[in-house]
């Protein structure tokens, strides 16, 4: 089965409310095998939900709409539904009942325009909502299972959770799978290069897609067939041989941010782990101690963004820095020798760099980096030139330091 899912709502189109209804919906879909062919956002205008409807009509199984379904004049989709399904709007008593518990419990008065949340189109199914005052409504026509919801995200997750979700289910007769791994430290177009071969060699009814963000590709395989079909194995497969030719440049094999793998990996071995940042200004420390218990492996961080810190508090030594300067594999070595010893750590990470606007110079530009990690075995160091733009810098200095620390646990250093 295909779904269409249309967000209705003006304050969609100038971006005053995000859309995370359809990215729910769609990650709800995806879990029982109904793949999300098309998503449109329009306003909240009679033509437009008529010209979408019929379209996606057109296109898929389930149609699934949210928005529109408030007590105030601007909210049209119910009216434009009844009439489009050639109904009528009569009072629900149930959703009466229910509307009127609602003001009650809240001991709030019930006007006119709340009473008439109750009515409802003649010829559709009332979903009822406990979690607010506008109902949903479902028609089956020629085939197709068309849905209407509220635009309050915990409203419409509850109606799409007990009432509509089940029976897609059951209708559904087809599963989708996935697969996901995570790279870094290599572009885009290198990655399609090296696995070009494989790629081509495809199954038809595996896709790859390539899913890139600062610093790192995500690879997605995603097989869709028959219930009926043992479409892991055949997915898990090609995944394995996936995983062996991105391998140098591997950072996880499933579909997570990089500080929740980096986390599990540390938990996993019961080692610790403390950062000395000055180019990033504790952007990395956060990122870590974003995951929940990250307390059990994250003993602490140093911001040393002056010359004075970094010899006070990371035991750089002056003649380093007059010498070689801040931005240099010598003083990130020190940094994270200094920040090992001060937190006791198994590993630890120090960058030092130049994340812009200014302050580049001829020989260390703007997005030089340096990047050291290391145990109380061996310290490595990379220098990299990154981006002119200065968040940009920073986002790139914590990706390519979480690859070289678990390059470096992985290699046992």
């Amino acid at each position: 089965m295909n779904a269409y899912i249309i967000t209705i709502g003006d304050e969609l189109l100038i971006g005053q409310t995000i859309d995370t209804n359809s990215a729910w919906m769609g990650q709800e879909l995806n879990k029982i095998g109904i793949w999300v062919k098309r998503r449109m956002a329009i306003g909240d205008l009679p033509d437009e939900i008529i010209a979408s409807l019929n379209e996606a009509i057109q296109l898929a199984d389930v149609i699934l709409i949210t928005g529109g379904l408030g007590p105030t004049k601007d909210d049209l989709t119910k009216h434009v539904l009844c009439k489009y399904f050639g109904g009528e709007l009569i009072m629900n008593e149930e959703v009466l009942q229910q509307v009127t518990e609602f003001f009650t419990r809240r001991n709030l008065p019930m006007l006119d325009v709340n009473r008439h949340q109750a009515l409802v189109p003649s010829n559709c199914t009332t979903l009822i909502n406990k979690r607010g005052t506008a109902p949903g409504m479902m028609w089956e026509h020629n085939g197709k299972i068309i849905v209407s919801m509220p635009g309050v995200p915990f409203e419409m997750k509850h109606i799409m959770s007990t009432h509509v979700l089940p029976k897609l289910q059951e209708k559904n007769d087809t599963q989708v799978l996935h697969e996901t791994l995570v790279t870094a430290g290599i572009g885009e177009s290198f990655l399609a290069k090296k696995i070009e071969a494989w790629e081509d060699a495809l199954p038809q009814n595996i896709k790859l897609a390539y899913l890139p963000s600062i610093g790192m590709v995500k690879l997605r395989l995603t097989i869709r067939g028959n219930k009926n079909e043992d479409l892991q194995t055949q997915l898990l497969h090609q995944f394995e041989t996936l995983k062996k030719l991105v391998s140098e440049n591997l950072f996880a094999d499933n579909d997570e941010p990089m500080e929740e793998s980096i986390g599990k990996l540390l938990l996993a071995n019961k080692f610790s782990l403390s950062v000395a940042e000055s180019c990033t200004g504790g952007f990395i420390a956060s990122k870590i101690v974003s995951v929940a218990g990250s307390s059990k492996y994250f003993e602490g961080g140093i911001v040393s963004y002056s010359y004075d810190t970094k010899q006070n508090l990371l035991n750089v030594k002056k003649e380093t820095l007059e010498t070689f300067g801040a931005v240099s594999e010598e003083c990130v070595k020190e940094m994270c020798k200094g920040v090992l010893e001060r937190f006791k750590t198994t590993y630890s990470i120090a960058v030092s760099g130049i994340a812009g606007p200014d302050g580049g110079t001829d020989d260390k530009p703007i997005g030089t980096v340096w990047i050291a990690v290391g145990s109380s075995k061996k310290i490595v160091a990379q220098k990299f030139l990154f981006s002119k733009e200065r968040f940009r810098n920073i986002e790139l200095t914590y990706v390519y330091a979480l690859k070289m620390l678990m390059d470096t646990i992985v290699g046992g250093i």
